[in-house]
């Protein structure tokens, strides 16, 4: 579907394939044949009407109860049997479950008629569900053989009592050996009874093949002979619900009961032309999935629970937990086997895609793996063109089916259309029909491989005169059958009007419109009336305008198609992310000309979900979020400019007496807020600059140039040149030259204190001055 499906699914990996148990899923796939509550489908033109599928089944499971098989063995296929009375199947079709051995003495059997045929309505799967119980495991004295001919008797006798020959008549044959009647006296002397029964076993074949039963055997475990099962499935019916090798009888092995039942749906399916997909198995609580193809027109989702504690609900792709029972959007639902070990959901016209199915369990019921699986039957649409669609004699031309949904949405998983088979024919007057190759393999005409689109060329033979009609039939199992045909006209001379249509190539928001292009010429001095039509597609999901066009008199020209999507909520679930297309036939005849087709062009428009808020405007947000950096940095830039600027470290701070004269030195260093702090000690005895967090003085550059001294209080005085700014009444503080010379890591020292930085000792005064002059030891704090 898929893709993915998924789809897409898609993409979607489908590796989410486990089993689930046998005979339920027999059950299950019986239920498809008769959708309940669905609608009746149009019906079609008399050569294009859809291959009839059942709607009722007959089938008859037959048990092996031989000494070789092991008590869990038995135990599953009790299981399994259970299953069709639990399963939600047609109320028209019929039952059997009988298990078989052999009858090695006169007052033993060789069949256990447990379940015999029943019509499976609600009582009659009540009464199937409580009598499966009674197969039984057969020990020494009980017969315990392996006897195939009086099995396949018994299955073609409770096939044939009472039904009708065109419904399907199919034998499951479950079994863990191969024949033996080497101890049934039934089969003559004990030296002839091999020989015997090898006879025996012949004419049951025959049997069942003149009374059209087809016979499905399964072997599991070692023993069984696969040779010989073969031949089982070669000797009953062999016609299929379709003509395709998928839908012969044939045997099947597997390794062990644990296999049987998910082995059996696939046999099921294609016995019955039906679809079968596995699903995740996980222990309870747990989400599982399955993938419903969009090919799908009813499908039941069957849950093997192992444990009937354990309780089920269903979401659907878009999220929804869907009703049981009832209807939900465009769906019916319908559960069966509910507060039992297996439970089916049927669906018709289910919403393609991944469905997930939430199991929960209370403690002491999470032991065993609940396994999830799909049984599906589905219609598979055709939309034939030939190009041009009134070719001369002689003439080549193309034809093209193309593979679409029944409601013309594009199929693009070639997954959903594997084993098809595409034949199609021109037919016309003047000539024996010609058969028309068509082919999805990129090669010839055909332009893309596995895009659901098969084309091929065919010559219009010379001795056509009149009508053409092309045909094309699709088949696939699981699918119903589909005709198309396109029809034209092989014209006598060259036509007065003549067309041609270019398709849009753009995608498209649903409620919106895309254009195409439709050229016209008209050599005659009259009027044409052209008609425009869409095919293959729902008119609700794609119309076409203008429906007619007038053509004037000698006019060449071009004319705009418009195509209207439909809203987003005439899609539903099925618009999703990755959006969908639609494909249609466009076709344009001259109403004026006995309404010869001009044109039958397919056109394929892609649909994809409105934008939303963030969609719309994520350059907006992209646009103003680069702004928004852009004037971060600046600010962020410019901030460290202005500090670099402010920074003090490298001033060099001079404290000088009344007379100018320097007293003491210190450089600056990085100071606290961008400001260097200090104080002034000593300052009548030995006067100098010490660093002093909190100190009641504090300098920094000035952006201007210069620097700017702050004293306690807050007052600023600008330091420019020499000029000198008072500290005390003594002493002032001016900026000395600064000089840029390499640092020098002062000495550590044993002395207990602050940390101190480097200074520059000042130069020693002259004798007599005061204090001496003695070098500061004090250092600038950061």
């Amino acid at each position: 579907m898929g893709t993915d499906r998924g789809r897409r699914q898609t993409s979607k990996g489908w590796a989410r394939r486990v089993g689930a148990t046998a005979l339920g899923g027999t059950a299950m796939l019986a239920t498809l044949l008769t959708p309940a509550g669905a609608p009746p489908a149009p019906t079609p033109a008399a050569d294009e009407r859809p291959q009839q599928t059942f709607a009722s089944v007959n089938y008859a499971v037959a048990v092996d109860e031989s000494a070789s098989l092991a008590a869990d063995d038995l135990k599953a296929e009790k299981a399994a049997a259970a299953r069709i009375a639990l399963g939600d199947v047609s109320h028209t079709s019929h039952a059997s479950v009988f298990g078989f051995a052999a009858a090695e003495s006169d007052d033993q059997r060789a069949i256990d008629p447990v379940c015999p045929r029943t019509q499976l309505d609600a009582p009659g799967r009540e009464s199937i569900g409580a009598c499966v119980g009674k197969l039984r495991s057969r020990t020494k004295g009980q017969g315990t053989g392996t006897d195939f001919p009086s099995a396949i008797r018994q299955g073609v006798h409770d096939l044939t009592t009472g039904t009708a020959q065109n419904e399907p008549r199919v034998l499951f044959l479950l079994t863990d050996g191969k024949l033996d009647v080497t101890g049934s006296p039934q089969y003559g002397d004990p030296a002839h009874r091999a020989a015997e029964g090898e006879r025996e076993l012949t004419r049951a074949l025959e049997e069942a093949a003149r009374n059209k039963v087809q016979i499905w055997p399964l072997g599991f475990g070692d023993d069984p002979d696969k040779a010989q099962l073969d031949r089982i499935a070669a000797g009953g019916y062999q016609q299929g619900c379709v003509e395709l090798e998928t839908a012969r009888p044939k045997a099947s092995k597997v390794e062990g009961a644990a296999d049987v039942g998910s082995t059996l749906e696939k046999i099921f399916a294609a016995a019955h032309c039906l679809r079968y997909e596995q699903g995740t198995s996980k222990r309870p609580p747990a989400t599982l999935e399955v993938d419903i193809s969009p090919l799908a027109t009813v499908g039941s989702i069957v849950v093997d629970k192992g444990d009937p504690e354990v309780t089920i609900s269903y979401r659907d792709p878009s999220g929804h937990t869907v009703p049981t029972t009832g209807s939900y959007q465009n769906s019916q639902f319908e559960l069966a086997g509910a507060g039992q070990a297996v439970e089916a959901l049927k669906i018709t016209d289910p919403v393609p895609g991944t469905w997930k199915i939430v199991a929960k369990a209370p403690e002491g019921h999470r032991s065993l793996p609940v396994a999830v699986s799909v049984l599906w039957q589905g219609e598979l649409r055709g939309a034939i063109t030939m190009d041009p669609p009134s070719p001369q004699a002689g003439q080549e031309a193309e034809v093209t089916l193309r593979l679409q949904t029944r409601e013309g949405y594009v199929i693009e998983d070639p997954a959903d259309y594997a084993g098809l088979r595409v034949r199609s024919e021109l037919t016309g007057d003047g000539f024996a029909p010609v058969p028309v190759r068509l082919t999805d393999d990129g090669k010839g005409t055909d332009q893309e491989p596995s895009d659901g689109s098969f084309s091929g060329s065919v010559r219009i033979p010379a001795g056509a005169k009149g009508a053409l009609k092309v045909r094309g039939t699709l088949t696939a199992s699981g699918l119903s059958a589909d005709t198309r045909s396109a029809n034209g006209q092989a014209p006598t001379g060259t036509p007065a009007v003549a067309a041609t249509f270019t398709a849009p190539t753009s995608g498209v928001h649903p409620g919106a419109t895309v254009t195409g292009t439709l050229a016209v010429r008209n050599t005659e001095q009259t009027a044409h009336t052209l008609r425009l039509s869409l095919d293959g597609v729902r008119p609700d999901l794609l119309g076409i305008s203008p429906n007619r066009i007038t053509v004037q008199p000698g006019e060449s020209g071009t004319r705009t198609v418009r195509f209207k999507v439909a809203p987003g909520s005439t899609f539903g679930s099925r618009l999703d992310d990755d959006g969908l297309r639609l494909a249609a036939t466009v076709t344009v005849q001259d109403e004026s000309d006995q309404a010869r087709t001009l044109v039958s062009s397919p056109v394929s428009i892609e649909v994809t979900p409105a934008p939303g808020f963030w969609d719309r405007y994520w350059w907006a947000f992209v646009t103003g979020a680069a702004v928004l950096a852009a004037a971060t940095a600046a600010v962020l830039l410019l901030l460290r400019q202005r500090r670099s600027r402010r920074d003090p470290r490298g001033l060099v701070l001079q404290l000088v007496s009344p007379d100018g004269d320097e007293l003491h030195r210190l450089t600056a260093t990085h100071g606290r807020n961008q400001w260097f702090e200090f104080a002034v000690v000593e300052p009548h005895r030995n006067p100098r600059i010490e660093r002093r967090n909190h100190g009641p003085y504090a300098v920094q550059r000035s952006p201007e140039g210069g620097a700017v001294l702050r004293k306690q209080g807050g007052a600023r005085t600008r330091l420019q040149g020499q000029q000198a700014a008072a500290l005390t009444e003594e002493l002032s503080l001016r900026r000395g030259e600064e000089h840029h010379a390499p640092r020098q890591r002062r000495p550590r020292t044993g002395r207990p204190g602050p940390t101190r930085s480097r200074t520059t000792p000042p130069s020693t005064p002259p004798a007599g001055e005061r204090g001496g002059g003695a070098p500061s030891i004090y250092d600038s704090y950061r």
